[in-house]
């Protein structure tokens, strides 16, 4: 059998970054490369109906061997544009003693548990790590491999009960349209998961309500020596609109169930300046009301500068997949009880972040989410344990186990 590690490590040298600019689905056509290095994959570990669609989505099932109803495990296969997941120079630091880890010595890159307090949970582990240059991509090729361990071996171990296994890898999940294209009849499942969490023992029914606030100012640019009473500077009108937000409701001043308006890009000249903000909260009162801000400080400029001098587009991205969780709360229970039957301590979190599952839940598919086991998406920092993959694969493998009908 591969084991689960070797598997990631594979995975993470196929370029996979999504982009939120392109229109097409998949989002970049490089995700295409993994997607049928997957379909080949699954097929040699004797996985069926193997089949990656027109639109990039892989889809496969395992036969059961016993009654139960028919359960989705989920993954996506594209990287986050927040940082390059191009040429990744993965490593193994073995037995990891506690210290600090250089990751990148002639650019002087290191990661320390001074900064990163979780790293002393791993002392005597094997973490994965980058060179300091690139992200990793456990977000979420670790699902992946994770995923695609626990069905080799299930396929090996037949005395391993277990009713019908779906499995999906999906695109485009980085830039909130994982599911856009999502052919639920095609996967036929009853319950999901996605394996897109962090830290081992992560169990997620609760996410932010997310929408992107696309935001166009039209400036007048004239020479800077004839400017007075004409020139209209974008740079500065979006650096106010800037301010007008709330101070505190920034990512960098919240945590657990605090929401924020993050700007997460801007570009721009005097004459034309584009801003991206992504907006977030558990509450849906709090979080239209967050969008609601926008709108008025839309109205605000436009009377100050000229109608039309500000355009915000609010878009919805996704929402909070509570509700529709509660009722089918052994989803939770079960997966809880998985970790315990193998002495890992569940860790009950709301996602400060978004899954495919939460777009999955509103389209009928209940898909609560769990832990891959690794840390600091999205950055030159990500980590994930070699061990705390080896018991995720053991965690799926069990949750699996739970669905066969006694």
């Amino acid at each position: 059998m591969t084991k689960v590690h070797e598997r990631f490590l594979k995975y993470v040298t196929f370029d996979t970054e999504s982009d939120p600019d392109s229109e097409s689905c998949p989002s970049t056509a490089k995700q295409l490369n993994l997607a049928n290095y997957l379909v080949d994959e699954m097929k040699s570990i004797g996985i069926e109906n193997v089949e990656l669609d027109q639109n990039g989505y892989v889809y496969g099932q395992i036969k059961g061997n016993s009654a139960g109803p028919k359960l989705a495990f989920i993954a996506h296969m594209d990287t986050s544009p927040d940082m390059s997941g191009a040429d990744i120079k993965a490593k193994i630091v073995k037995n990891y003693d506690g210290g600090e880890i250089v990751l990148n010595e002639s650019l002087a890159i290191k990661m320390s548990p001074k900064e990163f307090e979780h790293l002393e949970k791993y002392i005597g582990n094997d973490l994965i790590v980058t060179d300091g240059t690139t992200l990793l991509g456990a977000d979420n090729k670790a699902g992946i491999a994770e995923i695609l361990t626990m069905a080799e071996y299930l396929i090996t171990h037949p005395e391993v009960k277990h009713s019908d296994i779906k499995i999906a890898f999906t695109p485009d999940e980085e830039v909130g349209r994982g599911a856009n294209l999502f052919d639920l009849e095609k996967l036929d499942a009853d319950f999901g998961y996605t394996v897109d969490g962090g830290e081992l023992g992560e169990v997620e029914y609760e996410n932010f309500n997310a929408a992107t606030a696309k935001i166009k100012i039209h400036g007048t640019n004239i020479h800077p020596g004839s400017a007075k009473g004409k020139m209209k500077n974008a740079i500065l009108i979006g650096m106010e609109l800037n301010s007008m937000l709330p101070t505190f409701d920034n990512p960098a001043f919240t945590e657990a169930y605090e929401g924020f308006n993050h700007l997460n890009d801007i570009n721009g000249s005097v004459e034309e300046t584009s801003m991206l903000y992504i907006i977030r909260d558990h509450d849906m009162e709090k979080f239209e009301a967050k969008k609601e801000i926008f709108r008025n400080i839309e109205t605000f400029l436009n009377l100050k500068y000229g109608a039309g001098t500000v355009v915000v587009d609010l878009i919805d991205s996704y929402f909070n997949m509570k509700e529709k969780i509660l009722p089918y709360f052994h989803l939770i229970e079960n997966a809880m009880q998985a970790m315990r039957n193998l002495e890992i301590e569940p860790i009950v979190v709301p996602v400060r972040g978004g899954t495919d599952g939460a777009r999955l839940s509103y389209m009928g598919l209940p898909c609560p989410n769990v832990c891959t086991g690794g840390h600091n998406f999205h950055g030159k920092f990500e980590y994930i344990p070699v061990q705390s993959m080896e018991k995720t694969v053991d965690i799926l493998v069990e949750i699996a186990k739970l669905y066969v009908e006694k």
